[in-house]
């Protein structure tokens, strides 16, 4: 994987052009997606090696991208701690027994990883069929946004009941975060053992928290976690929802890259960060809704703005909307396949 260019770039050397793969870019816009999504519930697809290694597949053959990543999703750990997960179209994951009692956290359980065993098959044949044609990604949710999901039940627009644990019951709140904290670096340990070729840590709901409470009940356990790992000639990615105000706090984490959203300078945040860690973004999902000369614009503009800089890797600045238009996102790939420093 040496001669991989995302693999260069994530360990901050120099890179003819930025590599691509694209967060959820084996998801819901493909319709190859759908054609196996309509005969199998998605748990089922998670859970079955060879459907999570067909999906993991389509972006591979079908974009041409420079690294492939695991179809699986954030809130595994969850439900192999105890939680009681489902997935409903229209609704998303819910979980039928939420945890907002001593009691709750008590039952819990961490010493769990046979129950995701699953994911450690489904990597073993992805890379079967990959067989050295890109680095393959494996990922876990954070644990504060694993814990957003198991306190609220659910999705939430305001984590009101995460954010009352937090501020009212700031132990049970750490009691919590410290067992999802520990199934999750095992987790990604797990996944580093069975043969992925670099991680990524998604925070998807950071952004709901004010800094001290960010510093305080997420950074503090990625930090735990990416000091656990197996990490050798294996890039760590840090991102999260929020990225353009915390990154500075990520990186003392010491991620190999930190993965920024679109809401700033990408090269102004890239100066701010300590020499040697990466970036991977950024650039604004919905510019794959615009007209084509737009789209390679923006690219450009982007790129143009980076072609200094070593350690770069071109992502979305958040995963890929399910209504983007297939075609469109080709072209993106192509247009920055095609370009040069």
């Amino acid at each position: 994987m040496e001669n991989s260019l995302f693999i260069k770039a994530a360990l901050s050397q120099k890179t003819e052009r930025p590599p691509v793969w694209m967060m959820r870019q084996a998801g819901r816009f493909m319709p190859q997606y759908w054609e196996i999504k309509n005969k199998y519930s998605f748990l089922e697809m998670c859970k079955t090696p060879e459907i999570a290694a067909d999906v993991t597949m389509l972006p591979v053959d079908l974009l041409d991208i420079d690294a492939a990543i695991l179809f699986s999703d954030i809130l595994v750990t969850g439900e192999a701690m105890g939680g009681d997960l489902s997935f409903t179209q229209g609704v998303g994951p819910k979980f039928a027994n939420p945890v907002r009692t001593k009691a709750d956290v008590d039952n819990l359980q961490v010493d769990v990883m046979d129950r995701l065993q699953y994911v450690a098959d489904a990597i073993k044949v992805i890379q079967q069929r990959l067989n050295g044609r890109i680095p393959l990604i494996g990922f876990a949710g954070a644990p504060f946004t694993v814990m957003s999901y198991l306190v609220e039940g659910g999705s939430s627009r305001d984590f009101k009941l995460t954010k009352l644990m937090l501020h009212n019951q700031p132990e049970l709140a750490h009691e919590l975060l410290s067992k999802i904290a520990q199934v999750t670096a095992d987790y990604l340990n797990l996944q580093i053992e069975a043969g992925v070729n670099s991680v990524q840590i998604f925070d998807s709901w950071a952004q709901a928290l004010a800094w001290d409470d960010y510093k305080e009940f997420s950074h503090y356990y990625i930090d735990q976690i990416i000091s656990k790992l197996n990490r050798k000639d294996i890039p760590v990615i840090s991102f999260c929802k929020g990225s353009s105000v915390f990154a500075p706090l990520m990186a003392e984490a010491k991620p190999d890259v930190v993965s920024i959203d679109w809401n700033v300078d990408l090269l102004d945040i890239k100066h701010r960060l300590p020499q040697g860690i990466a970036v991977q973004g950024n650039l604004d999902p919905h510019i794959l809704y615009a007209d084509k000369p737009v789209i390679k614009e923006r690219i450009h503009r982007l790129f143009n703005r980076m072609k200094d800089e070593p350690g770069y890797i071109f992502n979305l600045g958040h995963g890929i909307m399910p209504d983007i238009p297939f075609d469109n996102v080709k072209y993106a790939i192509e247009v920055i396949k095609e370009y040069r420093y």
